[in-house]
């Protein structure tokens, strides 16, 4: 399969879903050591070690723009195309937070509106450290999937506003979680 797509992945927003992550990025992790040596054979079943081994989460880094292990994660998940009750199980994993990051993530790139909502918001309340070359909350994390068209060196494709769902009455308004 090398760095090709499952055969029997489907589209992601129209397109093949690795092309999500930019051409530069994706070549540079198709050179790195790490893919060829610890990802190259991954399964949807077997990507789950792999990921509990994250400690931090991030696009590039250093000069050279290194790609970090992260967002490989991100595209091999992008190849593989796990089916969504492993990825919810990803962003339900308390256990194990750069887990539910990398879930996150996946659903905020391949996810549809209503799915991105109603999974991540829950997440605001999720107040622990992440890594990332630095430091930064789960909140802030998840809160930059829900508003920024850029993430981690990534793309993000356009998420229609939360007001206009509500006004279509497609999710419920929005609540403070807490209360």
């Amino acid at each position: 399969m090398a760095n090709k797509t499952d055969p029997l992945a489907a589209s992601v927003h129209g397109t093949n879903p690795q092309f999500l992550v930019e051409k530069i990025l994706r070549q540079k992790i198709y050179d790195d050591n790490y893919w060829k040596e610890h990802l190259f054979g991954l399964t949807a079943e077997t990507i789950v070690d792999r990921a509990m081994e994250l400690d931090h989460i991030g696009g590039t880094f250093g000069g050279n723009n290194k790609p970090t292990v992260f967002i490989q994660l991100v595209l091999k998940l992008l190849q593989l195309q796990p089916e969504k009750e492993i990825v919810l199980e990803f962003i339900r994993n308390e256990e194990f937070k750069y887990v539910r990051a990398l879930g996150a993530f996946y659903l905020r790139l391949t996810g549809r509106a209503l799915d991105i909502y109603q999974y991540l918001e829950p997440l605001l309340n999720d107040y622990r450290k992440l890594r990332v070359i630095s430091v930064m909350y789960m909140d802030v994390f998840i809160d930059q999937l829900l508003r920024d068209p850029m993430v981690l060196d990534v793309a993000l494709p356009t998420l229609p506003k939360r007001l206009n769902l509500e006004d279509l009455k497609l999710v419920d308004p929005y609540s403070s979680l807490s209360s």
